[in-house]
């Protein structure tokens, strides 16, 4: 039954967002959170707000005089295009024909199932690396006989069937996924044996997210399947006591440098033939998490900017919560060591960026999801086609002939002088 006052019917502010508020004040915690309809089918991430985004905003320079060009010239006896670009380098120990890989997706609908399956086989196809994301075993199981397609194991099979001699599988792992022991099960698994003795296996420990740092995960479920998980996770009802639907909540993890430190080398005694990965938040203090990571043996640290796209995330935390991916760049520097981003990729010019600006590959998220919707068959593999195309272009317009000649000295900010 509705309480609302009379008086102020006509009451309107301006500059202030009226509707959300009366939508809190009518329907309570459920309006922190997107309409929980949208769970499972939808993809959320941070509102890209004109002039905000240091990536976006920044500008690649060529310059007049062009040495390396003239290097190259030599090499080839004639004028090079941007045809002679080499683009195969190596992402987080893995051989890439492109500077790319696929970002892990989670266990929400939206990933699993026929999409999930149709951009890990042309993840493979084209081989580039592929990263499984979190929360799959504890939702959808490791090995499903009746929904292969929803299960980790069906992932990695659907993206080892299509691959050549590149690209690799990274599978992450939660505190959730620590509790159904995914690392072991995976490490321990025939099927996965020839990933293994090929070098192409590599687990990422998941320190947080871009959409939502310091949150752990969140999903939505509906009341009987709550029921039945009430022992293992923390469920709030924040769509209201007669609700259909309930959120479960995960433990973000709890970290310290030397907690960090440590994992990390438990992951090569525990698992030594697998490459080691770690996940990190777009946080104020990324820069010091980095060098703990590779001072402890990380092959790559992959940064998720707070443009990253999510399954689920409260509101607040989409708008308002989290370094933008360009911020974590600027802060962590060029380092010898491998760097991945990710957060709003899709085409060339984004990913030379942040490449000039000391990444060693970035990740396709909700852009490779919309691919595959779009042609299940091809849509990937066109999408990096396109990639690829415009990096040979703009590295060669800077004068270059490889990915890792990129440079600082290729970006202007806006601002800068």
């Amino acid at each position: 039954m509705s309480t609302r006052t009379g008086s102020l019917v006509g009451l309107r502010a301006e500059n202030f967002p009226e509707a959300a508020v009366r939508t809190r004040a009518r329907i309570g915690c459920e309006a922190v959170f997107p309409p929980d309809e949208g769970y499972g089918t939808t993809v959320f991430g941070a509102p890209v707000r004109s002039g905000t985004d240091l990536i976006d905003s920044a500008r690649l320079v060529p310059p007049v005089f062009t040495p390396r060009r003239l290097e190259r010239l030599i090499d080839l006896a004639r004028e090079p295009t941007h045809q002679d670009v080499v683009l195969d380098t190596v992402v987080g120990g893995f051989r890439s024909p492109l500077p790319v890989y696929l970002s892990a997706f989670g266990s929400t609908r939206v990933a699993t199932g026929d999409l999930g399956l149709a951009a890990s086989r042309q993840a493979g196809r084209l081989g580039i690396p592929m990263c499984i994301g979190e929360n799959i075993v504890p939702v959808n199981g490791y090995r499903q006989a009746a929904e292969p397609a929803a299960a980790l194991l069906g992932r990695i099979r659907a993206y080892a069937a299509e691959l050549g001699d590149g690209g690799g599988v990274v599978v992450q792992q939660s505190t959730e996924d620590a509790d159904a022991e995914v690392w072991n099960l995976v490490y321990s698994d025939p099927a996965v044996g020839s990933l293994l003795d090929s070098g192409r296996l590599a687990f990422e420990l998941k320190v947080g997210q871009g959409a939502k740092p310091g949150l752990g995960g969140m999903t939505v479920l509906d009341r009987a399947t709550a029921a039945r998980v009430a022992d293992q996770y923390t469920l709030d009802p924040v769509f209201g006591p007669d609700g259909v639907r309930v959120l479960r909540c995960g433990c973000p993890g709890t970290f310290t440098s030397e907690i960090l430190r440590q994992q990390i080398r438990l992951m090569g005694n525990n698992f030594p033939r697998a490459r080691r990965w770690v996940k990190l938040p777009p946080a104020r203090d990324v820069r010091d998490a980095c060098t703990v990571a590779w001072e402890a043996g990380a092959d790559a640290v992959s940064v998720d900017g707070a443009e990253a796209g999510t399954g689920w995330a409260p509101l607040g935390f989409l708008d308002h919560v989290g370094l933008p991916l360009g911020e974590c760049l600027v802060r962590i520097g060029r380092q010898s060591s491998c760097l991945l981003a990710s957060g709003r990729m899709w085409e060339g010019a984004r990913a030379a960026k942040c490449l000039a600006m000391g990444a060693t590959g970035v990740g396709l998220g909700r852009a490779a999801l919309l691919a595959v919707d779009e042609d299940a068959d091809n849509g990937l593999v066109r999408l990096a086609d396109c990639i690829a195309l415009e990096l040979r272009m703009i590295i060669s317009a800077l004068g270059k002939y490889t990915v890792d000649a990129l440079d600082i000295e290729d970006v202007w900010f806006s601002g800068s002088g």
